[in-house]
């Protein structure tokens, strides 16, 4: 049995600019957002089986350094038009890889993929990528946590997980990246524990970074390399 399963998406943004984030990935999205205690909410789509709810999270700290996390959309047409249209910003054109790499509001990379032979209606996720050093351990660490199965792309060095428990989209794909991690991810995933408390995530090699205390009901984790995750007792759910 998985130690846990994954919950949602949870994306940092600067406390005067979180509203205007939770809009343009609302409209990104076709869904809704609401303003909660902890932030503003992005709905999940309830006509969309790859959706997941989006928390953004008002921070002081101003963004440092590359975030290791990012999410790919399938466009419903055939260039990025429509997400620059919103306010996303090109980063880098289609050339070997075909895709587009742009920017959020807030300087938050993601991926815009042309569409397939059946294009969506709308666009819509179907990746969440993690940078990494060791790509097949770190899908095999969240596989054993998660549940799902890991399949490797060896020959150009990614991995990915198919079938985790509580995953909303295809693929959790696992990239590899010369460089290590050194600074705190904008964007982060959470998970909702199998039982009471993280001691089996922690028994299998995450860290500890801080429990629940007056502010805050659930435990802030580090995977092996370093990536933050909030995970939440199951009766919390």
């Amino acid at each position: 049995m998985p130690n846990a399963e994954f919950r949602d998406l949870v994306v940092d943004a600067p406390e005067n600019g979180a509203e205007e984030l939770s809009r343009f990935w609302a409209r990104v999205l076709s869904t809704a957002f609401t303003k909660v205690p902890s932030g503003w909410l992005v709905e999940a789509r309830s006509d969309q089986p790859h959706a997941t709810q989006i928390w953004v999270n008002p921070v002081s700290e101003p963004r440092v350094g590359k975030t290791r996390v990012h999410l790919d959309l399938r466009l419903p047409e055939p260039d990025p038009s429509p997400l620059v249209v919103l306010g996303a910003r090109i980063v880098t054109e289609p050339d070997v890889d075909p895709w587009w790499v742009l920017t959020d509001p807030d300087g938050n990379v993601f991926c815009g993929f042309p569409p397939r032979e059946t294009p969506p209606a709308r666009i819509a996720p179907f990746e969440l990528i993690v940078d990494c050093r060791d790509a097949a351990a770190q899908a095999s660490w969240w596989a054993a946590q998660v549940g799902g199965t890991v399949h490797e792309a060896k020959e150009k060095g990614y991995a990915w997980i198919e079938g985790a428990s509580g995953f909303p989209w295809d693929d959790w794909v696992f990239d590899p990246v010369p460089e290590g991690k050194t600074v705190k991810n904008r964007l982060h995933w959470d998970v909702t524990l199998a039982g009471t408390d993280p001691e089996p995530l922690i028994a299998a090699g995450a860290t500890l970074l801080r429990s629940p205390d007056d502010d805050i009901y659930w435990w802030i984790l580090q995977d092996p390399e370093g990536n933050e995750f909030c995970a939440f007792p199951r009766e919390s759910a």
